[in-house]
């Protein structure tokens, strides 16, 4: 069931598609139809709404502006029909976290716990995605709360907290660097590594890093999941790079972690990295989703949030 306007749900599936014709093709209506529609809501406007090319459609500045709208109202029409449907009322029960594998190792899971203790009738759904996916599936409404990693300035979401994680390595207890209070690139480039893949914020200010240093470094291994690497270095097969010094805002020992040493990484590029709980911008959570932001908060920047 739809509870926004016609044009403005067809601006929405044409702003997330980028054509006409697949969106049409996604509604199950005739492209004819959703063009009448965008036409009639940029004359109500008055101002176009979308750049038209020859592959497809861009939205304007007006356009992304109504768009963050949109999605906001779709949001909201989606947990008024779930409330509406269970007879919740305002509380809804259902919330939805977005995060980073490093945040769903722990902090998220022992934070749901928690809140299940006082609230055991809400019920949480975790998905675990690339940082920029967690981002993004808060901007559009698809998760209520994203708890990830962020670089720059966020302008898609609201950023209820916000906090600088050192990076570090992982070396073995004997290591020669496990005693250091601080490392160098230069030095760890001196060893075999375990990185993360292109794409990942840790990855990409490395690899910044290595290019203002003018480093060369070949990787003995590339994984896009934790546990492997922390296995790797266990296993003698070198050290590697993780995004977290331990585990954020956790001061409890870690089992993934026994058997290395984090060592923090010296360079002021990594400062450029944060540990950000998000919501979208204007959206009323549910009470639930509320409260819940607040523990993550809590537990994420415990001297209170940090612009």
């Amino acid at each position: 069931m739809q509870l926004m306007p016609v044009s403005l749900a067809y601006f929405l599936e044409v702003a997330r598609t980028g054509a006409v014709s697949e969106a049409a093709q996604n509604l199950r209506v005739a492209p004819s139809a959703i063009s009448r529609q965008i036409a009639k809501l940029e004359s109500g406007v008055g101002v176009p709404l979308f750049v038209r090319h020859p592959r497809g459609m861009t939205l304007t500045d007006a356009g992304s502006r109504l768009l963050a709208h949109a999605r906001r109202s779709e949001a909201e029409s989606a947990a008024l029909l779930t409330e509406l449907r269970t007879g919740s009322g305002a509380d809804a029960r259902n919330v939805t976290v977005a995060c980073s594998e490093g945040f769903a190792r722990r902090l998220v899971p022992r934070a749901m716990a928690a809140f299940r203790r006082d609230h055991p009738d809400v019920t949480f759904q975790l998905d675990r995605v690339p940082h920029q996916e967690a981002t993004r599936r808060v901007a559009e409404g698809i998760a209520d709360i994203a708890v990830t990693y962020a670089m720059g300035p966020q302008h898609d979401v609201r950023v209820e907290c916000s906090v600088q994680v050192p990076m570090a390595a992982i070396v073995p207890p004997r290591h020669p660097l496990a005693g250091r209070e601080r490392v160098s690139l230069a030095e760890l480039c001196e060893h075999p590594l375990a990185l993360p893949p292109a794409g990942t914020t840790h990855r990409d200010l490395f690899d910044t890093g290595v290019q203002l240093e003018n480093l060369t470094v070949r990787p003995a291994l590339v994984c896009d999941a934790l546990t492997p690497k922390y296995e790797f270095v266990r296993s003698g097969g070198g050290i590697a790079l993780v995004g977290e010094l331990g585990s954020v805002g956790d001061r409890h020992p870690d089992p993934v972690a026994e058997g290395v040493v984090y060592v923090p990484l010296d360079h002021p590029v990594f400062r450029h990295r944060e540990a950000q709980v998000q919501t979208m911008l204007g959206r009323r959570l549910s009470w639930a989703a509320t409260q819940f932001t607040g523990l993550l908060v809590s537990l994420l920047c415990p001297a209170g949030p940090v612009a």
